[in-house]
């Protein structure tokens, strides 16, 4: 009886013998078709249609609105006898500017006895018809600024030199830029270049309002949100004390200044323009390294008090080692060898006591080897563990292949100065990439009272230097030839300021880099 009725039905509703042999269902061509569209993938699009169809319109969507994402979620199938429709809601993830979403339909029909979508201009968008185009119109807020610790602006073109290279400036934006951005941009439209402009552009400049067009009639208004200032860690002061010290040196000089309780950046200074050689320098660390061996030392079991010899001469693994002027001071103590910088102290004692591994643990715990992230291209600082007795040896005074700018030296000196080593930081609202690594136990107390020295009774006596200031000369030579010509360091903290001088090519750190850093500490 039933299949008497089945086919009863068939004969009355002619179509449904038809549907019968249909393949597939609306449902599966509309999922395969949605998909291809969430994918970008025209071809698979065009095997779902009815009719061959050009689908460029997808492709002017996705440029002419910056489509990042699209995602499209299907209704319940609306189904007659050979055409059926689905609902869909689009939604369209759009760069700098939102998310938009919208509801149309995929109609189907039934062509050569499977689904296929009977597409058309409505398909895309319920309002398009043929030739239309999507496109944005945007309305930008005010940029937002550039501060120093205290709040003040720094973007505004009155702050120094070394502010202006650090933040950067506004730009007319190229097509390049436009890409990267998206299409909310427009060439010749302010954007960030170059320092904490560019890195924080898109915070900065906050979205726009934004209305979303088709064929020149607004289909949606996003609003948009306004810029976020970036804060930095630069001390006015601070900063205004290391451009009144580098300022009339006849050579490239550059200073950095950190804050040892927490790794802040309080200044940053350069007194040449172009290239930022406090942040992005690579130089010997020279002597100044001593103070990251001595570290190690420490650690290992030797004390300030303990006697050693500074001979004229020494050699290990073959290399001959000599101290500055060809200095000699027979024995003495751990601290005073330290103090007049020996380098026939430190190379024979890193080589019996420490070894390649350990030397490089010590650098390790003050920042070298570790990624910085301060908002601006910056150098981290270099140190390849010793591959031979020579090498370790020039290592211990800083010399052999390690590398450190006056950033890197400066966040050395704010470990020694607090007993951890900080990631320096220049925007707090930045995550940093390094962990934060205590020193070594009891070395810190110790190796305090051999800086003190330094500035008291050794290479940085005739400086100048307020009381109180601990620090580490270094002249760390370059190039290559009979006679090198040496970069001058200094290093130190007094207080809770840590810091790094070096002049380039300036000789010898005592007499040329830590009158920099006297001048600095009482400008302060």
């Amino acid at each position: 009886m039933s299949g008497a009725t089945v086919l009863a039905v068939g004969a009355a509703a002619g179509g449904a013998y038809y549907l019968l042999h249909t393949r597939g269902t609306p449902a599966e061509t509309a999922q395969r078709f949605a998909a291809a569209w969430q994918a970008g993938d025209k071809a698979a699009m065009a095997k779902e249609l009815a009719k061959p169809q050009q689908l460029g319109a997808y492709d002017q969507q996705r440029s002419g609105l910056a489509v990042e994402r699209t995602s499209i979620r299907l209704g319940p199938v609306a189904e007659g006898d050979d055409s059926a429709r689905v609902p869909y809601t689009a939604t369209l993830a759009l760069k700098n500017i939102g998310e938009w979403s919208y509801e149309g339909q995929i109609d189907l029909v039934v062509a050569d006895r499977s689904w296929k979508v009977d597409w058309k201009p409505a398909t895309l968008h319920p309002s398009m018809t043929a030739g239309q185009t999507f496109q944005i119109k945007t309305r930008w807020p005010g940029r937002a600024e550039i501060t120093d610790a205290d709040g003040d602006r720094i973007d505004d073109g009155t702050a120094g030199g070394s502010v202006q290279q650090l933040v950067g400036f506004l730009d007319k934006a190229t097509k390049k830029d436009v890409a990267k951005l998206g299409s909310a941009y427009k060439v010749g439209q302010a954007v960030g270049r170059g320092g904490l402009q560019e890195t924080f552009q898109e915070r900065l400049a906050g979205t726009p309002s934004t209305d979303i067009q088709l064929g020149g009639k607004t289909l949606k208004t996003i609003e948009g949100s306004k810029g976020e200032p970036v804060q930095t860690t630069l001390d006015p002061q601070v900063q205004a004390a290391a451009v009144g010290a580098v300022k009339d040196m006849e050579k490239p000089t550059s200073m950095v200044a950190i804050k040892p309780s927490t790794g802040e950046i309080l200044a940053v200074v350069n007194n040449r323009g172009g290239f930022n050689r406090a942040l992005d320098g690579r130089y010997p660390p020279g002597s100044t390294f001593k103070a990251v061996t001595a570290i190690g030392l420490l650690a290992a079991g030797m004390s300030p008090q303990d006697r050693v010899t500074c001979p004229k001469n020494a050699n290990v693994g073959g290399l001959p080692i000599r101290n500055s002027d060809n200095e000699a001071f027979g024995s003495l103590s751990f601290l005073d060898s330290f103090a007049h910088s020996c380098n026939t102290t430190f190379a024979p004692l890193a080589h019996s006591k420490l070894g390649a591994d350990k030397l490089l643990d010590a650098a390790e715990d003050v920042g070298f080897n570790q990624p910085l992230n301060i908002g601006v291209p910056a150098a981290k600082a270099s140190f390849p563990k010793a591959g031979s007795d020579s090498e370790l040896a020039a290592e211990a005074f800083g010399q052999a292949k390690i590398t450190a700018s006056p950033l890197s030296m400066a966040s050395v000196a704010a470990a020694i100065a607090d007993g951890t080593w900080r990631p320096p930081t220049l925007v707090p609202s930045l995550k940093q990439k390094a962990a934060e690594r205590k020193l070594p136990d009891g070395v810190k107390e110790q190796l305090h009272a051999m800086m003190a020295a330094v500035v008291t009774k050794g290479t940085a006596k005739a400086a100048g230097l307020p009381a109180g200031t601990h620090g580490k000369t270094g002249t760390a030579e370059y190039g290559t030839g009979e006679k090198l010509p040496s970069h001058a360091w200094f290093m130190g903290f007094k207080g809770d300021v840590a810091f790094a001088v070096v002049v380039e090519g300036g000789g010898g750190g005592g007499k040329v880099a830590a009158p920099v850093a006297a001048t600095f500490l009482k400008g302060l």
